[in-house]
């Protein structure tokens, strides 16, 4: 339990980062692009995602996660403005995540919270936000790629680069860490 906080911090801070790198890949206008009326864009997505965050992390102990101001409806309507509202929202949400998911403590685990009235202990209610999220990243990734086309960077081991990858992986020793240490560790290029 002492790692659990920790390794879920990771695990969203990561699903984020995927998030990141694929919405980077494709233009501003393609951030809106639809299959067909009844599909939804990285930015339909990215709104809904801001709305759960917001509402189910707000006053995350002591408040309800489905919160009455919330308008889940209208977050299917693909009306933001400018891809630089789609980025706020984004990062909003995230936010609003971080600041409650730092705040806990071990002890918090437990405690017994509500989302619509239904019980959930705090790790059950994590555990439900991190699948969540998860899935609806994987839509964004998806939709990424298929926009982006032959101009695709690969966010996880590219094809064919398999066998390299855990070569250089099994010539290590083996040794404790979370899987996205690698990917959340900052690049020499990324540091000043």
């Amino acid at each position: 339990m002492s790692n659990y906080l920790e390794s879920m911090t990771k695990q969203f801070a990561y699903y984020q980062m995927l998030g990141d790198k694929a919405m980077k890949q494709v233009t501003p206008e393609q951030l809106f692009w639809m299959y067909n009326p009844e599909s939804n864009s990285i930015a339909i997505i990215v709104k809904h995602l801001w709305g759960n965050m917001v509402s189910r992390w707000t006053d995350f102990l002591t408040a309800d996660g489905e919160k009455s101001w919330r308008d889940r409806e209208a977050e299917f309507d693909n009306d933001l403005a400018s891809a630089d509202d789609l980025w706020q929202k984004w990062e909003e949400g995230w936010q609003a995540l971080f600041t409650a998911l730092n705040a806990l403590t071990e002890a918090d685990l437990e405690q017994i919270i509500y989302i619509r009235n239904q019980g959930h202990t705090v790790m059950e209610a994590i555990n439900r936000q991190v699948a969540h999220y998860a899935y609806h990243v994987g839509q964004i990734v998806f939709l990424a790629r298929m926009i982006a086309g032959s101009q695709w960077q690969s966010l996880s081991i590219p094809r064919g680069q398999s066998d390299a990858f855990n070569t250089q992986k099994f010539t290590q020793p083996k040794q404790r860490g979370h899987f996205t240490d690698e990917f959340l560790a900052p690049k020499k290029e990324d540091t000043p």
